[in-house]
Parts: C-alpha cells; sequence; structure tokens
C-alpha cells in the first residue's frame, strides 16, 4: 500500500504560480510511476501530467504543456507539480497518484484525497 496526500492548493489569481506537493509514505514510492489528475465540477477526471519511477521521463496534457512541470524527490518520498500561467480554466480538485505510468486514470493503483486549486480571473 502507498497512501498519499496532496498539499499547496489553494486561491490564485490568473497569471500566478502554485506548488503541489505529494507526500507518500508506505511501500517504496520509487517504485511507482507518478501521474496528476484533475476534475472540475461537472466534468469527468482528466489526466494533468505523468513522471516514471525517476523523473527522467514525462508526460503533459496538451492544456498544460509548457505552464506545468512535474517533479519528484524519491529521497523526499515525495512529488510536486509547478503550475506556472495559472488560468481560470486551471480550477479543478488536483489529485496524485502512483502506479504504472501512463495517462489513463485506470493505471494507477494509489491516489490521494485532492486538493482544491482555484484561480480567479
Amino acid at each position: 500500500q502507498v497512501q498519499l496526500v496532496e498539499s499547496g492548493g489553494g486561491l490564485v489569481q490568473a497569471g500566478g504560480s502554485l506548488r503541489l506537493s505529494c507526500a507518500a509514505s508506505g511501500r517504496t514510492f520509487s517504485s511507482y510511476a507518478m501521474g496528476w489528475f484533475r476534475q472540475a465540477p461537472g466534468k469527468e477526471r482528466e489526466f494533468v501530467a505523468a513522471t516514471n519511477w525517476s523523473g527522467g521521463v514525462t508526460y503533459y496534457a496538451r492544456s498544460v504543456k509548457g505552464r506545468f512541470t512535474i517533479s519528484r524527490d524519491n529521497a523526499k518520498n515525495t512529488g510536486y507539480l509547478q503550475m506556472n500561467s495559472l488560468k481560470p480554466e486551471d480550477t479543478a480538485v488536483y489529485y496524485c497518484a502512483a502506479g504504472s505510468l501512463a495517462t489513463m486514470s485506470d493505471a494507477y493503483d494509489y491516489w490521494g484525497q485532492g486538493t482544491q486549486v482555484t484561480v480567479s480571473s
């Protein structure tokens, strides 16, 4: 089992930045790929970014590429999502997940509880 806890969400103005953290405990975090997903009100959960066990391979949704950066520090059992140039349409609950490297949520076995990100215009 891997337990994941997100933090760092909040309210920010458009154009601002936030860094989300995902603290892992339990089984070896570095054994798993890590992904970030988000879900806006009334919408389905969507892929945001993912990275492999080492952080050397990364994938991004087209809507965030160039603005968001996924990274991880396995020594600290923590993953990150740096979000820059935020837009109101980035408003959602953000979830981190651990599992197999993929853009599909089904590939991930472990999920955090989510952290709210709200971007005001």
